[in-house]
């Protein structure tokens, strides 16, 4: 029997071998519940708030175990931080080596095929970028861009010297002995503890649903972290999508191939390919957004036909030339394959999911989408005969698990909810003031800032305003652009002038900053200590009644004589909205103000989920209460660990 008690206590091997451990009761009580589940192969459902300490907790019992064991996070960061910090940190307190590997998307791995296409390509990359590829592929033994640190993240070299499931050449590809995402995934294949992300997790679940070999060993135990992302996930990867990127860049890569055999059959027909391409792109939106396929012009549809048919007679002439060259077989392949996405998409049928188009300012993508995964992640999570832990700081509305567990089909899954050891109350306040416009109006975004601005003198650290749009994003930007003074001496940053990652790095080194966001700042952001010391959410996160994921998904339900509202719209943003609010204390010593300025919570019966979703922090709607709090504290930085 395992003592989690002794190991996580006050005086065990954890709290010994790191520095500034601080054991937490709700960390044992999880690590104790892990243990039980792993130990019966059941399904455990776990929201643990903010300071539990979760990771440890799931980490000790799977190394103490013996299980081979898949855990899995919601971002490449995550993965990151637990392989490289975590992982070690647990199995060297408890005296318990690993063997363990990493395993990314091949978006992240270094194609070595692609990296030598792209070098020889005049004007490919700046000397800086050129240079630094080189020493890079020189020095690499994982070929994972993380290392690369003189190349942002994201930027746009990246696709040309990595692959994609479309365009890699497996086993034909000549350096396919040397290739990076072969080595990774061998390497797990032999490991005990495999470090993956929600969407390599589901590709693989989804390949072998289709039959095909999977890359993820077999496992006594899947751990997913981060879990209140995948249920999101899952619908996209049990659906089909494509983008004509991908057709494209097959173009270019037939062209090459078989430019000096191919022959004016062969040249007329990929013109007309590639003039169909570029009609259907003349024909769609230009207005970035998702749009249910059924409201899309009839124009618009046609041409995906046309595209269809000029794809079928392109595959008719390469296909009539035979083997005549090397790699035409894999460049067959990947068009016959893209060609029954697009068929798919495109299907005037509502059946299967949602058809949909997501434009961006980079391109555009069709979709079909499932309305309803349940019944294909149980199958996937009962062939596994592994244990399922899933967990996050997120997953409950007050005590039901309900929205989560029901569209993961889990719906006989143990589920516990531990809350934040963190002193909600005494060091938190949550300040909602009354008497603001509609959240819907133009004069709604100076209204709240016009509230909250006084209180910037009593702050004495960083600030964060979360937005729910662009548009109220740039409208909070421009009234702090015009009020330099209300700022002083904080720097103000505003999401999109600088990569997400610089611009937190810059927010916590000055210590005192104003950031403006939306989207990918509401969760996954740990900032500690002085650094930030309030949040303000514009308004309460509901999804846009627009999109037509959630239109679809609202008929679906109405359809089985369901609320949408309570069952989907409501959860939902209750959910998002404690993804924000969490920004906020990331350690036992923080404190700090939460702004919350949407009328509704007061207005509408609803408010009172809310507002139960975030307690036991108090609330009051006076700005001179919050002043009095802020002032009474000592603003100075301390950082504990508890992972």
């Amino acid at each position: 029997m395992i003592d989690m008690d002794a190991l996580l206590g006050e005086h065990g091997p954890v709290a010994g071998a790191i520095s500034g451990y601080q054991p937490r009761t709700s960390q044992r009580l999880m690590a104790q519940a892990v243990t039980d589940a792993l130990q019966s192969d059941e399904s455990l459902v776990v929201e643990a708030g903010t300071g539990t300490g979760k990771t440890f907790a799931y980490l000790l019992p799977a190394l103490l175990s013996g299980a081979r064991t898949i855990v899995s996070t919601g971002t490449r960061a995550l993965q990151d931080q637990l392989y490289h910090r975590d992982l070690p940190l647990i199995a060297k307190a408890v005296g318990r080596p690993v063997s363990s590997a990493l395993l990314k998307g091949r978006a992240n791995y270094l194609c070595l095929q692609r990296l030598e296409n792209a070098l020889t390509e005049n004007g490919a990359f700046t000397g800086q970028e050129s240079a630094a590829l080189r020493a890079w592929r020189d020095s690499t033994h994982s070929g994972d861009k993380a290392e690369v640190t003189a190349i942002a993240e994201d930027a746009t070299l990246w696709p040309r010297v990595t692959s994609t499931a479309d365009n890699c050449s497996g086993q034909k590809c000549p350096f396919y002995d040397d290739c990076y995402v072969a080595k990774a995934r061998r390497d797990a294949q032999k490991a005990d503890l495999v470090v993956v992300n929600h969407h390599l997790l589901l590709a693989d679940l989804a390949f072998r649903e289709g039959g095909f070999v999977e890359f993820l060993p077999d496992a006594d135990a899947i751990i997913i972290d981060e879990a209140h992302q995948l249920p999101d996930i899952a619908l996209t990867f049990f659906g089909v999508s494509l983008s004509l990127r991908q057709f494209n860049e097959l173009f270019d890569e037939l062209e090459v191939l078989l430019s000096a055999i191919g022959g004016p059959v062969f040249d007329d027909a990929l013109r007309e390919s590639r003039t169909a391409t570029l009609k259907v792109r003349e024909h769609a939106p230009v207005a970035a957004g998702r749009y249910d396929q059924s409201g899309i012009s009839d124009a618009l549809t046609a041409q995906l036909g046309t595209l269809a048919d000029a794809l079928q007679a392109l595959v008719d002439t390469i296909d009539a030339l035979g083997d005549a060259v090397d790699g035409i077989d894999a460049l067959l392949d990947r068009l016959l394959r893209l060609y029954d996405r697009l068929r798919i998409v495109s299907a005037d049928d509502d059946e299967e999911g949602l058809r949909w188009l997501d434009v961006t300012q980079r391109g555009m993508r069709w979709h079909m989408t499932p309305l309803d995964v349940s019944e294909r992640m149980r199958a996937a999570v009962d062939a596994t005969e592994a244990a399922w832990i899933f967990t996050s700081a997120t997953l409950a509305v007050g005590e039901k698990f309900s929205h989560f567990t029901d569209r993961l089909g889990l719906n006989d899954a143990r589920c516990l909810k531990f809350e934040t050891p963190f002193d909600l109350a005494s060091r938190s306040r949550l300040f909602v003031p009354r008497d603001l416009p509609a959240p819907n109006t133009e004069h709604y975004i100076p209204a709240l800032l016009r509230e909250i601005a006084p209180l910037l003198a009593h702050v004495d650290g960083g600030v964060f305003f979360l937005h729910t749009s662009y548009r109220a994003l740039n409208q909070s930007a421009a009234w702090f652009d015009e009020r330099p003074a209300l700022l002083g001496d904080r720097p103000l940053y505003v999401q999109g002038d600088a990569p997400r990652g610089q611009l937190l790095e810059s927010f916590r080194k000055e210590g005192n900053a104003v950031l403006l966001a939306t989207g990918t700042f509401w969760e996954g952001v740990d900032v500690r200590g002085r650094a930030l010391r309030m949040v303000v959410i514009d308004k309460l996160p509901f999804a846009s009644p627009d999109d037509p994921m959630l239109v679809a998904r609202s008929a679906f339900l109405r359809s089985q004589q369901r609320n949408p509202f309570v069952e989907q719209q409501l959860p939902e943003a209750v959910l998002a909205l404690k993804q924000g609010v969490g920004r906020l204390l990331r350690d036992v010593d923080d404190f700090g103000v939460i702004a919350i300025g949407d009328p509704r919570l007061y207005s509408k019966g609803y408010g009172k989920t809310f507002l139960s979703a975030l307690a036991p922090v108090p609330v009051t709607d006076t700005a001179d209460d919050i002043a009095r709090f802020l002032d009474g504290f000592d603003q100075g930085d301390s950082v504990s660990v508890a992972q």
